[in-house]
């Protein structure tokens, strides 16, 4: 049990080691929090230091501080974030992430009806139920994934392999965007913002004053830091509640588009917008949820004899990514908003923060918990017509 709190207190140590870092080394600025967060957890999963014998009473309380942490930390960091965001503007740039939104959604369609003409003589067991897990995954993260597998009975073998093949290969496609990717889709989609002239300057100070960690911790900041932390944790406790009212249990889209919502409310407030470094806490938590995720990285889960079903899932990645970036050229929309939008979609919207992090861009961020939003909404529906439909075909 003693290598457990050891584990969970690096889990909170490092975040501060990379801040601090941030704020006195050029090469971690260039390099980016978010980046060497996930490198962290890359490091703590490949030594083994967060593996303990299954089913021991260490693994179980190890598992379960994990999700604890995870769980709370994203719905803390996304008000904290979108607090100092002027919303206002972003409705200028409403059209453009309808594109974003549908252009993906209707890439990822393509992709797994195409795969499924392609692989559907080979052996993937139970394939038209693995299409609709991949267009569940893909539009709305792990969530609507474990519905539909649930919802369709899929053997838990087969959810395993699907599942530990998605993490192998999206894994890297967002240490490549977070590591300056986003770069690549600036060049290929140079399109602008749609904000006005004086809401272009405004964005421009907010931009260059991301992840600004100097003079967080002076005494005219750290009130208006819990403030803003005191309001996270209260609408957090009211996503909660609703959630429980609504559902009977607590359910991550319920509380997500909560808080998400409360935070925009506020955010019209002048008093809650000048909340200093609120956008900093955020991404400290961000950083927290950074390292655990990636530390949960598990190489070996891969099974050689299930090829085939990696083969299908990289299909459908490869396609639905090279095809939203296609749609979202002709429709112009900013290589920015179509980066947010595919770590929208493809992993759900906790991960959108980490990624606006390094893009040092937030005026992006509603945008993407936007599309991530609607793609929990709709990404069982679509799973379980897919599954429906193909064996029709």
């Amino acid at each position: 049990m003693i290598r457990v709190f050891l584990v969970l207190a690096l889990y909170m140590v490092m975040p501060v080691l990379i801040v601090e870092g941030f704020k006195r080394w050029t090469w971690v600025q260039k390099v980016g929090t978010v980046v060497l967060a996930y490198a962290v957890g890359i490091i703590l999963a490949l030594t083994g230091a967060c593996s303990f014998e299954a089913e021991s009473a260490a693994a179980i309380t190890f598992s379960k501080v994990q999700s604890m942490i995870m769980n709370i930390a994203v719905p803390l960091a996304i008000p904290l974030m979108l607090f100092n965001c002027d919303f206002k503007l972003w409705t200028k740039a409403l059209p453009k992430t309808i594109w974003a939104l549908v252009g993906g959604v209707a890439a990822v369609l393509v992709a797994v009806i195409s795969g499924y003409f392609i692989f559907r003589h080979t052996s993937i067991p139970e394939m038209e139920n693995v299409a609709a897990m991949m267009t569940g995954i893909y539009t709305g993260g792990t969530m609507n994934f474990n519905a539909l597998g649930a919802s369709l009975g899929v053997d838990k073998s087969v959810m395993a392999i699907v599942l530990a093949f998605e993490m192998v290969l999206t894994t890297p496609y967002i240490f490549f965007i977070i590591g300056g990717g986003y770069k690549v889709f600036r060049k290929l989609l140079p399109y602008e913002e749609n904000v006005t002239r004086r809401g272009r300057k405004d964005e421009e100070i907010a931009t260059n004053d991301v992840e600004s960690y100097k003079g967080m911790f002076k005494k005219e900041n750290i009130g208006g830091m819990f403030i803003g932390l005191g309001l996270s944790v209260l609408f957090l406790a009211i996503g909660a509640g609703l959630s429980l009212l609504l559902t009977g249990k607590l359910n991550e889209l319920v509380i997500i588009l909560t808080i998400t919502t409360l935070a925009i409310i506020a955010s019209f407030f002048k008093k809650v917008r000048a909340l200093p470094k609120t956008f900093e806490l955020g991404m400290f938590f961000i950083l927290i949820f950074s390292v655990i995720v990636a530390s949960l990285f598990d190489i070996h889960s891969i099974n050689g004899s299930a090829a085939m079903i990696g083969l299908f899932v990289a299909w459908i990645m490869v396609i639905s990514a090279l095809l939203h970036l296609l749609l979202c050229r002709i429709m112009k929309v900013s290589g920015d908003l179509f980066t947010v939008g595919q770590v929208a979609l493809l992993c759900s919207p906790p991960f959108v923060p980490p990624v606006v992090g390094a893009m040092k861009n937030k005026k992006v961020l509603l945008s993407g918990i936007v599309i991530g939003l609607v793609g929990y909404a709709v990404g069982t529906y679509l799973g379980v017509a897919i599954a429906w439909l193909l064996p029709l075909l």
